[in-house]
């Protein structure tokens, strides 16, 4: 069976996005990771029958896939491979202007963890990239083979939030070459020693070089500003992030649009977060959180 007919993805706080968005009938609504395409079925079946919605993602593959789960609705989605920090850019584009809600969903799909072959997991032996797209230029590899010790060590400590890093890079640069993502979580755990709490002990050095090779702290720095002035006058905005560093920077945003510019309404006082009959049936989803703003 290929990649491409194969079903992955379990689409976080579905009910709470399609409420957090308002989603009505004949809305315009712009998925910004459409990953495999979950949150954007919902979506289109919630606007039905006549709402339209802009699916955008940097990788191909995802893109295909949503590609092929969304044919029932394929005269109201135009699909986008491109990155969305260029999100004004791709709206006009595709004449995508006032829409009544925008969606950014931050986590990696299912498809990209187990099947992709990129070395996004700490569990498979796979080539180490972590490139959402094959148009990036820095792979993981580079980052892992080439970088200095203090670079390194910088990374894991900024974007893993990782008091170890500085053992975890030197680790790294004594055991250079590494091929493989099995290979670099192998170094991880020697660097570490233990003990290991429930997370385990690679998580936050591959989420760090990911963040790194992807540009995502940048990307998402980008397309708040971009989301907010696309949204017509009562649209939502909806992002759901997975840990602090995103998180913060949305919610500081948030703050600063809605109380210095005032050209938003925060919906949620609190984050919104997944019960726990979710996070039973999707393991994945527990550290997902989500903040709702509405365009004045």
């Amino acid at each position: 069976m290929s990649l491409m007919t194969m079903s992955y993805h379990i689409p976080v706080l579905i009910d709470e996005v399609i409420d957090g968005l308002k989603v009505k009938a004949g809305g315009s609504y712009i998925d910004c990771t459409v990953g495999e395409g979950g949150h954007s079925k919902a979506i289109l079946e919630a606007s039905a029958p006549n709402g339209q919605l802009l699916g955008i993602d940097l990788d191909p593959q995802a893109l295909e896939t949503a590609g092929i789960g969304l044919q029932s609705s394929r005269d109201r989605v135009v699909l986008a491979n491109d990155n969305f920090g260029n999100l004004g850019k791709i709206a006009r584009n595709n004449e995508f202007y006032s829409v009544d809600g925008i969606l950014l969903d931050l986590g990696l799909s299912s498809l990209q963890l187990e099947a992709g072959s990129r070395g996004f997991s700490f569990r498979a032996d796979e080539p180490l990239d972590m490139r959402f797209g094959p148009s990036l230029e820095i792979s993981a590899w580079e980052v892992v083979n080439r970088y200095s010790q203090d670079d390194l060590a910088w990374i894991i400590k900024i974007y893993g939030e990782e008091y170890r890093a500085d053992r975890i890079a030197k680790e790294v640069i004594e055991n250079r070459p590494i091929d493989t993502s099995l290979q670099l979580a192998q170094v991880v755990m020697k660097a570490i020693r233990g003990p290991w709490g429930r997370t385990h002990p690679a998580t936050r050095t591959f989420q760090a070089i990911r963040i790194h090779v992807n540009g995502e702290m940048e990307n998402l720095e980008h397309v708040l500003s971009q989301a907010i002035s696309l949204l017509e006058s009562g649209g939502r905005f909806a992002v759901i992030s997975y840990h602090s560093l995103e998180d913060r920077l949305v919610k500081n945003f948030f703050r600063q649009e809605s109380k210095e510019v005032k050209s938003i309404l925060l919906i949620n006082k609190k984050i919104i977060v997944p019960s726990r009959t979710e996070v039973r049936s999707n393991h994945r989803s527990r550290s997902a959180r989500m903040r709702v703003a509405e365009r004045i």
